[in-house]
Formats: structure tokens, C-alpha cells, sequence
């Protein structure tokens, strides 16, 4: 069902508060389609985990295009940062892309260590993307 501009939640069952908190709660937090379902029941509030992914399908585009503007602007100087952490006792490596204020633009954990592994693809607030490697000279600018 496309959005409409005047009513984006026209011809759906439940209210658009409902849906948007769905849609927020599947992809702020990492939660699968089915505990967003057992958390609206817990409220009383009936809804099949396919039902959550269909508004996550329709609205999470539209949600992301709104929100975009208001995010904090990043500036185009960064530099990968490469962290040895342990994850449920296991060795992992966390790669992570800060612009020259220190906030975290983008991340990636991995199990195994190397720079093949370490390509992070950072999307800047205005949407345009950054590709980088960990631990080429071109990254570190």
C-alpha cells in the first residue's frame, strides 16, 4: 500500500502512533519482528510479526528521509579506530569510523582481524557515502 502525503496511515487497522512505535522500537533497538509483537501484546495491543515487518517495509524509508536533516551534521575528516573487545568470551574487533569531534559515524565487529575485513562504508548525514579502509593513509585524513 503506497503512503499517502495528507494521511500516511490510511487504510491500516491500527493507529499511525502505534505503527510508528513499532517501526521505531524494530529499528532503534535490536529486537526482532516478534518481540516488537510480544511488547505491543504485553500492552494490549494484538499484532502478527508480519504485519510489524510490512511497516517496517513501508514507513522505515519515508522515517529515514524525514529524520535525516535533523541528525547531527558530521564534517568529511575521520579516522578508523581498531579495538581488540570480548564478546561473550570471545575475541572480537571493533572498527570504528570518528569524524576530527570524536563522535562515532559508523562500525563494524568481526570475529577475525584484518584490513580485507575492516572496509566500513560510512554514510555522512547528508546521505552521500565514504568508502574507507582501516589502516590504509588514505582513511586517516
Amino acid at each position: 500500500m503506497p503512503i499517502n502525503l495528507h494521511n500516511p496511515f490510511k487504510g491500516r487497522q491500527h493507529p499511525g502512533e502505534v505503527i510508528v512505535l513499532c517501526v521505531r522500537w524494530y529499528l532503534r533497538y535490536p529486537l526482532s519482528y516478534e518481540h516488537v509483537a510480544e511488547l505491543l501484546a504485553e500492552r494490549g495491543v494484538e499484532v502478527d510479526a508480519s504485519c510489524i515487518w510490512r511497516w517496517v517495509q513501508a514507513y522505515a524509508p519515508e522515517l529515514n528521509k524525514r529524520c535525516r536533516p535533523h541528525l547531527k551534521p558530521t564534517n568529511k575528516s575521520y579516522r578508523i579506530d581498531e579495538t581488540y573487545i570480548k564478546v561473550k568470551g570471545e575475541d572480537k574487533y571493533l572498527y570504528r569510523a570518528l569524524d576530527s569531534t570524536g563522535q562515532t559515524i559508523d562500525f563494524l565487529l568481526t570475529a577475525k582481524r584484518g584490513v580485507s575485513l575492516a572496509r566500513l562504508r560510512i554514510r555522512t548525514t547528508d546521505g552521500t557515502r565514504i568508502a574507507c579502509c582501516a589502516g590504509s593513509s588514505a582513511a586517516r585524513s
